[in-house]
């Protein structure tokens, strides 16, 4: 059988084994039947250091930026530049697959498709430009939101299927005129297997100087995460330690804001190669997200399925999809967005087997339920019929 190709542009993707978005390579690296490339920008947004070419993944030229002002806005519309001609400039793909959170990556996508006259698929990460003005990032009159918001219309009219990665965005998405039967559900997930440490607990523990009960949080460090939450539930639990992971804009604030509270530690990113080490070595995994009403259906955090896969027991503040998957699992706490302290408390007093058993609980869901495999099967389905259709169709 003649291998197929699909084209992915996710300016935000990384390749195996660094800090950051992985969701892509995990995917369509279990594709029997398919080749692909992910065409991502140069610089990893995590760590800042330059991404070069693997097979399978192609980093093309964007301009930098700090913070959230206009440059980071240009740095989204240089990707779309670049990825639109890399795109044009790849083999013929079967399939055109973009995913935001930026809608100019689904334009890149949309452009690409068009022109190489292709199925397009529209990933939707988060529900722009929706989730801006709930952050108050826009405002929902201002002449930003309008362009947006059309350009959100337009790319559901132009794409064949639009990917969600939480079922509560269903409804909005729907809402937009796009019909049902065109949305299809391929959450994020994590295989358990994936998650082996390369030593004993105690080793990792010394490694990472966790002495006592300790929390992690891996992941992003932006306005969306709600980071000053999580410090403020560290200060009132000084009983637990708290170390986050990882990198973004809000970092250096929060570093700032976080001195003084003695059981608070930052750590810098960590190839995604030692992630299961760092959980192995934790006691409670914390998923934290800023107090935004949207975030209660449309968001589908790789940090809960990687501590769900690790075995490692969840304390989050966002109830909605993700605290009813934490609670349906028996994995952990779920508490509401300004009460996180109340979780942290219930870890401190939870005894080792509680926790053993949380820990447990989520790692044999996902192994069940939302695995990358079972995920990538549910993608092969999506994309083989489109490619089938656009076969018989006339050029």
């Amino acid at each position: 059988m003649t291998q197929r190709r699909v084209l992915v542009l996710n300016h935000f993707a990384v390749p195996p084994g660094y800090p950051g978005g992985t969701r892509h390579v995990e995917l369509f690296s279990r594709l029997p039947g398919w080749s692909y490339v992910i065409i991502a920008g140069r610089r990893n947004m995590i760590t800042g250091q330059p991404q070069r070419a693997e097979p399978g993944f192609h980093p093309v030229a964007v301009t930098p930026y700090r913070g959230n002002g206009l440059g980071r806005a240009l740095n989204w519309a240089s990707y779309a530049v670049t990825a639109t001609v890399s795109g044009l400039r790849q083999p013929r793909p079967d399939v055109v697959y973009a995913s935001s959170p930026h809608l100019l990556a689904g334009l890149s996508g949309c452009v690409v498709a068009t022109l190489r006259r292709t199925p397009f698929v529209l990933e939707v990460r988060d529900l722009w430009p929706r989730v801006l003005v709930d952050m108050g990032t826009l405002a929902e009159t201002s002449l930003a939101y309008r362009a947006l918001e059309r350009l959100e219309r337009f790319l559901y009219q132009r794409s064949d299927r639009v990917v969600i990665m939480a079922p509560g965005v269903r409804a909005a998405i729907e809402g937009k005129g796009v019909a049902p039967e065109k949305i299809v559900f391929i959450p994020n997930a994590a295989d358990p297997d994936d998650f082996v440490p390369s030593a004993d607990r105690d080793e990792l523990r010394r490694r990472y100087r966790f002495t006592r009960r300790t929390a992690v949080y891996a992941g992003a460090h932006g306005p969306a995460n709600g980071l000053d939450l999580l410090l403020a539930a560290a200060k009132a639990v000084p009983e637990i330690d708290v170390v986050l992971v990882g990198s973004g804009v809000e970092k250096p604030r929060l570093q700032a804001a976080a001195l003084g509270i003695r059981n608070v530690r930052f750590l810098d990113p960590v190839p995604k190669t030692e992630i299961p080490d760092l959980l192995h070595a934790a006691d409670v995994g914390v998923h934290v997200l800023a107090d935004v009403e949207l975030f209660r259906a449309g968001v589908s955090p790789n940090k809960v399925f990687d501590y769900m896969a690790a075995g490692l027991p969840i304390v989050t503040n966002s109830p909605g999809t993700v605290g009813d998957l934490v609670m349906g699992a028996d994995s952990g706490y779920v508490t509401s967005p300004g009460h996180l302290a109340h979780g942290l408390g219930q870890m401190v007093q939870a005894s080792p087997d509680e926790l053993a058993k949380m820990g447990a609980a989520g790692r044999g869901w996902i192994r069940e339920n939302q695995s990358r495999t079972a995920m990538s099967h549910a993608l092969g389905r999506l994309l083989a019929p489109l490619v089938d259709e656009a076969g018989e169709a006339p050029r």
